[in-house]
């Protein structure tokens, strides 16, 4: 079993932290911040609670004066890249609202180790005019990183980050952001492009739609984005979206035989499927399949999930199989009663049988 990703911060990270800051800071009190930090429930702590139990305890050992720490927090942060490394950042959340020129520059120098798209957001939610401003700025820069926050830190639906409304009810806030990135040399930057869009989408479809026709056919750089970012329309069936790759609804398309063995499982099973793909012409094809899963009321919740893109050939036959899990999972539980599976080809249901779950 992987390890819990919240044991990033465990003991050995908290000692070298605190042998980090005794080499830039002779006056830290080492043994006050251990107690600190390992006082009674810290090991039931989730990940962003030890992240933000460090932080606190940060402000407690470091010079009151804010700029000082921040000198103190610039030697260590090349120490901690990755993950780990988001305490600095937050740091620059908690305690540099009001000091906006220093905690800009913060925020641009600790994303470089780790990430500042999460501590970006208190920012937007205090100044968005202002923030989204420095996020232009942001875009241009030399740096990857810094270029990749500008996109990221702005997502209308960050994972984990706090929710900034003004940015979802109007998204057109960060298209010159995305404008300027759109033909960024790295691809981590371009995934946040496209990552950023896909945001939209859900939302507002007829914004992300219009950017992918206009930036349609530029360069592969952009093509690669408008793909990614039209992601969430395609599942949903979007015809526009679907028609812009190619992926026409064509009644020459069929799906045969399809079969599923066994026709009734168990929770913590596993389900095969088989069926024959075939068309009347040469026809680009987005084949998924779709899991109608019983939820704890009883109503039904699609699901739906990518098995292949090709070219399909007139008159060819390709057998496709694949198996799927029912294991239940810390983002899916399941439940006993008769669920649906549906065969996809173009955003069209072409085949469906249903099957028991006990």
């Amino acid at each position: 079993m992987a390890e819990a990703l919240k044991n990033i911060y465990n003991e050995a990270f908290i000692e070298r932290l605190i042998f980090a800051i005794e080499q830039e800071y002779p006056l830290f009190d080492s043994e006050q911040f251990r107690v600190l930090f390992f006082e009674d429930g810290w090991e039931d702590l989730a990940l962003k609670q030890r992240m933000r139990k460090i932080t606190v305890v940060l402000k407690h050992s470091l010079p009151d004066d804010y700029e000082e720490a921040l000198r103190i927090l610039y030697k260590i942060a090349p120490q901690f890249s990755g993950l780990g490394g988001i305490i600095f950042p937050d740091y620059v959340e908690q305690y540099g609202l009001q000091n906006w020129e220093k905690s800009m520059h913060a925020l641009a120098y600790f994303t470089e180790f780790s990430t500042s798209e999460f501590a970006v957001r208190p920012f937007l939610l205090k100044d968005p005019n202002r923030m989204l401003d420095q996020m232009l700025t942001w875009s241009t820069h030399s740096n990857e990183h810094i270029r990749r926050l500008a996109s990221e830190g702005s997502r209308p639906r960050l994972p984990w980050g706090t929710a900034v409304p003004s940015i979802k009810e109007d998204p057109q806030q960060t298209l010159p952001i995305l404008e300027n990135l759109k033909n960024d040399e790295s691809l981590y930057v371009r995934k946040s492009v496209a990552n950023h869009l896909n945001d939209i989408s859900y939302t507002h479809a007829h914004i992300v739609l219009k950017i992918a026709k206009e930036w349609s056919g530029k360069n592969k750089k952009t093509d690669w984005i408008i793909k990614h970012a039209c992601r969430s329309l395609m599942k949903k069936g979007n015809r526009e979206a679907l028609a812009l790759f190619g992926y026409a609804d064509d009644s020459r398309i069929t799906i045969d035989c399809l079969t599923l063995h066994p026709d009734a499982i168990q929770i913590g099973d596993s389900i095969q499927m088989t069926f024959e793909l075939s068309s009347e012409s040469t026809i680009s094809v987005r084949v998924e399949y779709a899991i109608d899963y019983v939820k704890a009321r009883g109503q039904r919740n699609r699901k739906v999930f990518m098995l292949k893109t090709a070219i399909l050939k007139q008159g060819e036959n390709h057998i496709i199989s694949k198996t799927h899990h029912f294991k239940d999972l810390t983002t899916r539980k399941h439940y006993q009663g008769i669920h649906t599976l549906s065969i996809i080809v173009n955003g069209v249901v072409k085949a469906e049988k249903d099957f028991m779950v006990r």
